[in-house]
């Protein structure tokens, strides 16, 4: 029989139940929606502690980064920013050479002076949320075309978005919820001077890599370290030297206390996006089109840059970040559409749809109103051929080789170099549009991988596309080349300046018309990118559909469920969730115990291998078992838990608070179980991957001796 904690029964006894709360909750709303639960779950705060507009609150140390890329919080007086590893891979990758791999090594700043810029990384404050439904839809009326609908919403945004930032620096954007039935308008403050302050290897950071990635146990210390700077004033500016640290409203004190079965914890971060309201028909397409076509694709892309990447260091280092963010979710789409059919999602779906059809049809109003959404949607995926072409296009063309991007910035050069009478000022203009970046571009470039990449993508994107739905080019590749990519990517890159920068450098000195017209690459992606505007044409042809029967679906039940809280899809704004540290029961005779130690770091040891080294260092420091205030009451050194909290992409980074308003953890994966997650939460599989605080503050301390760091922070033994 197993052991229940004391705490978690107490919780069952007292809520009936010991699942999470589903939902990702805006936090301007839980004083009316969620605070008596939470509290009743053990939570000591109030509301006003975890958001306010009017004093420091919880919400001041949780910022987006990158604009909701990844979630990061506040640990320090003095703008020291903690988030996951794999959110700062980026950075670290263009930080790397072959004579400074911090990829390998990892990276400490010993003081401010050493911390490295980061140009384009920015973090963003939430200053408040307000509730704008009244005032958006205001002069809407039922009778309106869902095109005059959109036309006077969007007016209607743009003019309470210009009053809410009057002269200020903030930033005012205003969000739909419930598939438009809800508006809410934010109020951001965003800051650009980001430095990187510390990471630890890959082999500490990225332990496990794509074989562990979604899984469950885990054993990865998935961290860094960046610092906020503002200009001396305390606000946003750009780099610069006279900057200082940001002197933050509030950070998060950090515990030691550690975790115990059935403790409350809640998360707070800027999940990307969910559907958790879509319908049988759209979570069909997502299982037949979507992920397929993302996973052929992606598994061929993966293929060459691995079989590069293993050719050494160098290109180790080159192809590290693209590798992952390819990776990432070309195996997270084989688990969604795993987890949909072995959860049996589409019955589940199909089956709500049946109830809200019967209560439709039981009022002569409802039928009015309601009638034909079901219809309408169905109607929109009635005929997917073009939708298809548009998945292959943009996976296989427009994000598949490099080259294709790259050479159409040059559009704008190539049309004023058809006038006669251009202004060489706009000449200039269009040079910095192809040079902005281009040596980070170039430095982590490869052409002969990217043609590796560019001729199996063409091949597998001619092999699954209708002919009517191809670029023009490819018709030459028929006839020239007897439908040969491997050949015509062959000529195309030697026909063209923009495999190489000393080559396009060389043109944009005197950029000439016949270049661009004799450049195969960018005539390539012209053609390409004119197709894909026509598919993304196509594809929306009947979109007015689709967005008309999603935002009356969801009003109607809405309407129809009455007694029950919704809560809205995550789309990158300030979301709330929380639940309990919870084991589960993956599937029968097997249960997954809710944290792991560092054991698990030798016990899965391979040496030399690329997911599952364990550095010399890191192995004395475990057998010496020298974890100090670190360990748990066993005097075990926790590296991961898990917790019921309902999170998606964009939520890793986020930290995961205890009862108390502490740092107990970093969340930073979901579980292979429940990868249908984004569509569907599964109380009993779901849970939130956590990397322990104090195994960050070990690594931290003893790893790196980065003591200095420890001392900033405020820790609560």
């Amino acid at each position: 029989m197993r052991r229940l904690s004391f705490v978690l029964l107490a919780t069952i006894l007292f809520l009936g139940k010991a699942v999470a709360d589903e939902g990702m909750w805006l936090p301007s709303l839980i004083h009316k929606l969620n605070i008596t639960e939470m509290q009743q779950m053990g939570l000591q705060l109030s509301a006003e502690d975890i958001y306010s507009i009017n004093n420091s609150s919880l919400k001041d140390a949780v910022v987006a980064l990158d604009r909701g890329s990844c979630t990061a919080e506040l640990i320090s007086g003095n703008g020291l920013l903690l988030t996951n590893h794999h959110c700062g891979y980026g950075e670290i990758q263009s930080h790397s050479s072959v004579e400074n791999d911090y990829l390998q090594y990892g990276f400490w700043a010993n003081s401010y002076e050493e911390e490295l810029p980061n140009p384009g990384k920015s973090v963003t404050f939430l200053v408040r949320i307000e509730d704008v439904t009244d005032k958006v839809l205001a002069e809407v009326t039922d009778d309106m075309s869902e095109e005059e609908r959109r036309r006077k919403t969007y007016s209607t945004i743009r003019e309470l978005e210009s009053e809410a930032k009057g002269d200020t620096h903030y930033e005012t954007y205003v969000r739909n919820f419930f598939n438009s039935n809800q508006y809410h308008l934010f109020v951001t403050e965003t800051f650009k001077d980001i430095r990187m302050v510390g990471t630890p290897p890959n082999a500490l950071g990225k332990f496990g890599g794509d074989t562990d990635n979604w899984m469950w146990p885990r054993h990865t210390a998935d961290f860094m370290l960046f610092r906020v700077y503002s200009g001396p004033d305390g606000k946003p500016a750009d780099y610069s030297e006279d900057n200082i640290p940001y002197q933050p409203n509030y950070f998060l004190p950090i515990s030691l206390q550690g975790i115990n079965e059935g403790d409350f914890a809640m998360v707070m971060g800027y999940p990307g996006g969910t559907n958790r309201y879509k319908t049988s028909y759209g979570v069909q397409y997502t299982m037949d089109v979507t992920n397929p076509v993302r996973v052929e694709v992606r598994e061929e892309k993966l293929r060459i840059i691995d079989d590069y990447m293993a050719s050494g260091q160098k290109a180790r280092i080159q192809y590290a970040s693209k590798y992952a963010r390819s990776s990432n979710y070309y195996k997270y789409s084989i688990g969604q559409n795993r987890g949909l059919e072995n959860l049996n999602i589409i019955e589940k779906k199909k089956n709500l749809e049946d109830e809200f059809t019967r209560w439709v049809n039981a009022s002569s109003e409802r039928r009015e109103k309601y009638g034909n959404v079901l219809d309408n949607i169905a109607g929109f995926y009635n005929n997917i051929e073009a939708n298809r072409a548009q998945e292959y296009m943009a996976e296989a063309m427009v994000r598949g080789p490099e080259i294709f991007m790259f050479a159409y910035r040059a559009l704008p050069m190539y049309r004023l170099l058809g006038d006669k009478d251009f202004n060489p000022d706009f000449l200039e203009m269009a040079k910095s549009r192809i040079t902005d970046g281009i040596d980070a571009f170039y430095k982590d470039y490869h052409a002969k991988t990217d043609r590796k990449v560019a001729a199996a993508l063409m091949k597998l994107y001619a092999d699954n596309v209708d002919p009517k739905y191809h670029p023009a080019f490819f018709q030459e590749v028929q006839k020239r080349y007897k439908g040969d990519f491997d050949r015509y990517t062959e000529r195309m890159f030697k026909r063209s300046v923009f495999n190489d920068k000393e080559e396009l450098m060389d043109f944009l000195e005197n950029p000439k018309l016949k270049t661009l017209e004799k450049d195969m690459a960018f005539q390539a992606a012209s053609d390409i990118f004119e197709k894909f505007r026509e598919l993304n044409d196509l594809a929306g042809e009947n979109s007015e559909l689709l967005d008309v029967g999603n935002r009356l679906f969801v009003a109607g039940l809405m309407e129809m469920q009455q007694d029950k809280k919704f809560y809205p899809d995550a789309n990158s704004t300030m979301r709330l969730t929380y639940g309990q540290v919870l084991d589960y029961e993956p599937r029968d005779g097997v249960i997954y115990k809710y944290y792991t130690t560092t054991d698990g770091y030798l016990e899965k040891e391979i040496p030399g291998d690329d997911e599952f080294h364990v550095p010399e260092r890191m192995k004395e420091l475990l057998y010496s078992r020298d974890f100090g205030r670190y360990a748990n009451d066993d005097g075990e050194l926790v590296a991961c838990f898990i917790t019921n909290n309902d999170i998606t992409g964009g939520n890793s980074g986020s930290p995961v608070i205890n009862a108390n308003g502490e740092l107990i953890g970093i969340a930073f994966d979901g579980n292979w179980e429940a990868m249908s997650s984004d569509i569907a939460f599964e109380p009993d599989l779901q849970r939130c991957i956590n990397v322990d605080i104090r195994f960050v503050l070990w690594v931290i301390d003893k790893y790196a001796g980065a003591t200095h760091l420890i001392n900033e922070m405020m820790i609560v033994e």
